[in-house]
């Protein structure tokens, strides 16, 4: 089972958007970018912190467009390791977390690849828990192959 301090992916605009309003952060853009035919680099301001004088806020729906047109995904952290809630979010592009996680996404707005990626992230863990146990298994036949080795090695040389 995963830790409370790991990261999930996240491409549905319910869960982005959920998450993002419990701490309290705004769909925002960096204001260098942003112009009225272009939306720019977007980003979540969390109040308090730095983006204040570089952010513009922006809707919910602008935020959203741009976030598929450019096929990102939001990279999350709920909690931190001591059990605080965690701002921790990086945007990322949804095919480079496909292809290091072996994801893959149905495209849409995001419901049915965040859905996938669920499924794709039991079945991974069901996987590398296979991996380790015959792995396991494979060291413990190895030493067993080495002993025997050493023994045939100690009567030869008696």
């Amino acid at each position: 089972m995963a830790s409370k301090s790991s990261s999930r992916v996240l491409t549905d605009h319910d869960e982005i958007r959920r998450w993002a309003e419990e701490r309290g952060a705004k769909p925002s853009a960096v204001r260098r970018t942003h112009s009225d035919d272009n939306t720019g680099i977007i980003r979540l301001d969390f109040p308090g912190f730095s983006g204040e004088d570089s952010l513009e806020e922006i809707e919910w729906d602008e935020w959203f467009d741009d976030f598929d047109d450019r096929n990102l995904a939001l990279i999350v952290q709920d909690e931190t390791a001591n059990g605080q809630t965690s701002n921790f979010n990086k945007l990322v592009s949804r095919d480079s977390v496909e292809e290091s996680s072996g994801k893959t996404s149905s495209g849409g707005r995001g419901k049915k690849a965040s859905a996938a990626s669920s499924r794709s992230e039991k079945s991974s863990t069901k996987s590398s828990s296979a991996r380790r146990s015959s792995g396991t298994e494979s060291v413990s036949q190895k030493r067993k192959s080495t002993q025997t080795k050493h023994k045939s090695s100690r009567k030869r040389a008696a």
